[in-house]
């Protein structure tokens, strides 16, 4: 099972927001009752391609205002998912309905974290239990 977690950059820090991550850490899990988590590698984000990364873009407090009319910002949000459609799951703090459905439509399930760890390491093994 691979699991993509939204990171600002090599450090693996988490990215608050899924659909302005400049990066995705893949991770693949292993193990059945005693999960572990093996990091595969850092894929970047192409909606972000071209753009300044600055952390205060990436919180959770950002909204996405662009409505079902906006195809050429659906179409980014396409982008991003394919870059991690082989993955089964998307671990997000907060993602706007356009990468909700963009990850729906290639399977990708979203998994939701509300805690304060900001590690992606950290942060799955927190989540471990929940991905079946």
């Amino acid at each position: 099972m691979k699991i993509a977690v939204p990171v600002m950059d090599d450090t693996l820090k988490l990215a608050g927001n899924a659909g302005h991550t400049p990066y995705f850490a893949i991770y693949n899990l292993k193990g059945g009752m005693f999960r572990s988590f093996e990091f595969e590698g850092l894929r970047p984000n192409p909606k972000m391609a071209g753009e300044d990364h600055h952390e205060h873009d990436h919180d959770e407090h950002h909204t996405c205002e662009h409505g079902a009319e906006d195809v050429e910002h659906i179409k980014a949000h396409d982008t991003m998912a394919d870059a991690i459609g082989d993955c089964d799951y998307l671990v997000v703090k907060m993602a706007c309905k356009n990468t909700a459905k963009s990850m729906g439509n290639v399977g990708v399930k979203l998994k939701k974290y509300n805690g304060s760890e900001t590690n992606a390491d950290k942060v799955l093994m927190e989540l471990a239990s929940v991905f079946n």
